[in-house]
């Protein structure tokens, strides 16, 4: 039986069920990605035209400037943009999924928070370059994840449910940000003021050595969150349920937020925390798509699209204000989150 509005595919041997009005949702993010993007790159000092911009990334361009601005300053900064928001959207649906609640998100678990203090101890402690930031930041994000896994385990056959998760991920986080703190404090001046500015979130300064982490993340993380995206939908059934339909629910669990926290430590690692991204990507691509199944594309889309017109505003903002991509991105979140209590109520 084919489920109302989808589509059967066949290709020889193979078939898959798609559905038109969430193709054209993509499709429609996809060029407004697009869109943003060619603003994005002729936003600053020296204002560009699309087609200056088109110009001077074909290398078609009659001053050299042109070129060398979009190529070494720009161009890095919009697809790390990109790239983290995208990231942030997918991990978002793989959370709120797991959690079967629309405020389940990584910077609401805390998951966000254990990246941030890997990438901290680096900067304070070491005085570390770009790429050592994001290491350390993936691996105490996994750590952290393993951490609340472990506390997780519970009830039958040694599965957690999703609201045990959340609420003992929000205990790690709350840890996680006394040792940020006091991390903060030991640093000397320098060093913590420097923390204190990764930590707002920003995209400023963004070069390629912050693209090819965030850029890597995706290709490693983004494969096995497609692949069992069948399975995680059937888990927001239940466990119960889930189990009986034949889910593994302890391992698919822990390979779903592991995917999930590797996407959500390198984008931190590459832009600093970043709210709101991760918790309304995916809610708002639900309602685009209108369909069932988890948002994993469709939020990743969304996600990218939240990130960079917020950093469009934050750049083009009145008064000539420079806002920090996380300050603005915090500004829409919260009236959001209050959005969203309202209409639960």
């Amino acid at each position: 039986m084919i489920l109302p509005g989808a589509r059967l595919l066949r290709l020889g041997r193979l078939s898959t069920l798609w559905r038109p009005r969430a193709v054209a949702v993509c499709v429609v993010l996809a060029s407004a990605c697009l869109m943003l993007g060619l603003l994005l790159l002729g936003t600053g000092t020296m204002a560009l035209s699309p087609i200056q911009v088109v110009e001077g990334l074909a290398g078609l361009s009659a001053e050299p400037k042109v070129a060398r601005v979009l190529h070494g300053i720009r161009l890095p900064r919009v697809l790390t943009g990109a790239l983290v928001g995208a990231s942030l959207g997918m991990a978002g649906a793989v959370f709120q999924s797991l959690s079967r609640n629309a405020l389940g998100s990584p910077d609401v678990i805390g998951f966000t928070t254990g990246a941030a203090t890997g990438a901290l101890l680096q900067i304070i402690l070491f005085n570390a370059g770009a790429f050592q930031v994001a290491s350390a930041a993936v691996g105490a994000g996994l750590a952290t994840a393993l951490v609340v896994l472990a506390l997780s385990r519970g009830g039958r056959g040694g599965t957690g449910g999703g609201y045990r998760l959340i609420l003992i991920g929000i205990g790690i986080g709350a840890v996680m940000t006394g040792v940020n703190n006091l991390l903060m404090v030991m640093g000397n001046l320098d060093r913590a003021m420097s923390a204190q500015i990764w930590l707002a979130g920003s995209l400023n300064a963004r070069g390629w050595a912050h693209v090819w982490p965030v850029a890597a993340g995706l290709a490693l993380f983004v494969p096995p969150l497609v692949l069992n995206a069948r399975r995680l939908a059937i888990m927001e059934l239940g466990d119960e349920m889930a189990v009986q339909l034949g889910v593994n629910i302890a391992r698919n669990r822990a390979m779903l937020v592991i995917a999930a926290v590797g996407l959500t430590a390198v984008a931190t690692a590459s832009a600093g925390p970043i709210a709101f991204i991760a918790l309304a990507g995916p809610q708002i691509a639900r309602r685009l798509t209108r369909v069932a199944e988890v948002p994993l594309i469709s939020g990743a889309l969304t996600g990218a699209c939240l990130l960079m017109a917020a950093d469009l505003l934050s750049q083009r903002a009145p008064f000539g204000l420079m806002l920090p991509i996380g300050t603005m991105t915090g500004l829409c979140g919260g009236f959001y989150l209050l959005w969203v209590l309202m209409r639960e109520r």
